[in-house]
């Protein structure tokens, strides 16, 4: 009987200790750094963007390129895949 009463004070604890996690906000609205409009870029040959000129801060995302891990709602990233085929648009 104690080594019931002691398992379940010990579960009990134990779902204490549990870590909260916070829901993960949704991403930035694609319309702060103009990503909506470029939507239609994915899937295009990374080649179209020798050719346009961006408003904003704007990072060209190669595979293994390092990038900094700062957040910032109003900078455009534009990743390019292994086939130099732009894959996403968006906003961080």
């Amino acid at each position: 009987m104690k080594q019931t009463a002691l398992a379940g004070s010990l579960i009990a604890v134990l779902a204490a200790c549990q870590p909260v996690v916070p829901d993960a906000p949704d991403g930035p609205d694609l319309a702060t750094c103009g990503a909506d409009a470029l939507q239609g870029l994915v899937g295009q040959p990374a080649s179209v963007l020798q050719t346009m000129k961006f408003g904003q801060e704007t990072r060209i995302i190669r595979p293994d390129t390092a990038v900094t891990m700062d957040f910032r709602a109003d900078r455009l990233n534009i990743e390019i895949d292994r086939a130099e085929r732009i894959s996403r648009v968006h906003c961080s």
